[in-house]
């Protein structure tokens, strides 16, 4: 019998603004033979480039619910599950992370998950560099550092930006980082796909070498505490913590070994990635759901379990138990003792400086009163603002005009004609410390 061939999948990052999507439409228009399915995510509520990636036969299927590299990853997988119903429409995936994304974990998905393992393999890790930023860059973001360290390519893009010896620093810097890598310069994003696809380059053992952390993994839950449970009904006790909110899974039949090695950790990563339902205090927990438990206002919440036979049960929770005063009691009020119990500690944190702000708004602008407010945002907040990208409705003009800008550089040209396309703006900045009222204020004067 034929061995069903695995599907190769590269991983395309890079710090904000350094031209993924950019290289992306490269590689969706090139003549390569390959039906390529895309993966997106955006760092942010609301996801755009979709609507910036130009019109292909591949399909782009795009998630925005946070970072792909810790919450999202249940998302990956159901994506890519998904994907395969569809096995005879693509014959490669392309994931494009947000650009606040450390890809290890990324990459980790596709080693850890059983069902993942057995239908795609992970043909490489893309990297582009943006040779105008990256020196600041590196010194204000892990995430950046750990994309090169990643990496099997590394495309220093934007070269036209740089004369010819801080380049050359800038290589030798990148392979310094990096020496496994190989380096390709490119001015925007224009490199070969043979150069990006196909390569066969990721070495699961040279990664153990370099990160022997590398398979433990990130997950979207801090803690897990097993209980032993008769039959009856329980009350589960939180005081304020951290969150109005603490999201929750319950597990039945755990058992101590599996908790401590991690085994439902995976199957939990999964119902992370469903959408929760709402459990107020007095309501009882299903087992096996992605809940939200809501704790919104003052005082002790209690919350119920309701056990119909003997069975371990593990509480995999967004925080830990002492972050919440976290009790679990029997029907008499006698205080439950923990079996076991571990926390899960992430190997990265992200600057809760940096956030986004999504400005849409139907209608026109006035292109001089637009690049009056973009000047002055950009002179005073240039340096905060990571990232900008989206798409305009200018008065007079007949097609949509996209744009994208990397600190205080901004670029932009006229896309496809509105048509009978409700005209609309959509703009997205990603920074650190943004004013969104005040932005918000700032472009609204300039709607016609």
């Amino acid at each position: 019998m034929d061995t069903p061939t695995k599907v190769p999948v590269t991983i395309l990052t890079g710090f904000l603004g350094s031209g993924k999507t950019t290289l992306m439409n490269r590689i969706l228009t090139e003549q390569h033979g390959k039906r390529i399915a895309v993966i997106e995510n955006e760092f942010g509520e609301v996801g755009i480039d979709q609507a910036l990636v130009i019109n292909a036969d591949e399909e782009v299927f795009e998630m925005s619910n946070g970072c792909i590299c810790c919450t999202v990853r249940g998302d990956l997988i159901r994506v890519l599950g998904n994907l395969m119903k569809r096995r005879d429409k693509f014959d490669y995936v392309l994931v494009e992370t947000t650009g606040l994304a450390d890809p290890g974990p990324v990459a980790q998905t596709f080693f850890m998950d059983d069902e993942i393992r057995e239908d795609f393999s992970l043909d490489g890790i893309v990297t582009l560099v943006d040779a105008a930023h990256i020196d600041q860059q590196l010194g204000r973001s892990d995430e950046s550092t750990e994309q090169i360290a990643f990496a099997d390519v590394l495309v220093l893009n934007k070269t036209d930006l740089v004369n010819g010896e801080a380049l050359d620093r800038l290589e030798a810097r990148l392979r310094d980082m990096n020496r496994m890598a190989r380096v390709v310069r490119s001015e925007r994003a224009n490199v070969s796909v043979d150069t990006v696809l196909n390569l066969s380059a990721f070495d699961l053992d040279q990664v153990l070498e370099r990160r022997p952390t590398f398979l433990e993994p990130e997950y979207p839950f801090e803690w897990t505490g097993v209980y032993a449970l008769d039959r009856g009904r329980y009350e589960l006790s939180l005081a304020e913590g951290p969150d109005p909110a603490m999201s929750l899974v319950v597990v039945s039949d755990q058992s101590a070994e599996d908790a401590a090695l991690g085994e439902s950790a995976e199957w939990c990563v999964r119902r992370y990635a469903q959408p929760a339902e709402l459990i107020r205090p007095g309501d009882t927990i299903p087992f096996g759901e992605h809940v939200n438990l809501q704790l919104d206002s003052s005082g002790r919440k209690s919350f119920f379990l309701e056990v119909d036979r003997p069975v371990q049960v593990g509480l995999y929770a967004q925080h830990t138990a002492e972050e919440f005063d976290l009790q679990l009691k029997d029907a008499e009020g006698a205080p439950v003792d923990l079996e076991v119990e571990r926390t899960w500690v992430a190997q990265h944190e992200h600057d809760d400086e940096v956030g986004s702000i999504a400005i849409e708004r139907d209608g026109d602008v006035d292109s001089d009163k637009l690049n009056a407010w973009l000047g002055e945002l950009l002179r005073e907040r240039g340096v905060d603002i990571f990232r900008m990208k989206g798409f305009l409705s200018i008065a007079g003009e007949s097609r949509r005009f996209i744009f994208q800008g990397v600190h205080m550089l901004l670029d932009g040209q006229p896309d496809r004609p509105w048509g009978d396309e409700p005209r609309r703006n959509q703009l997205v900045f990603i920074g650190r410390n943004l004013d969104e009222a005040s932005m918000r204020q700032g472009f609204e004067a300039c709607l016609i």
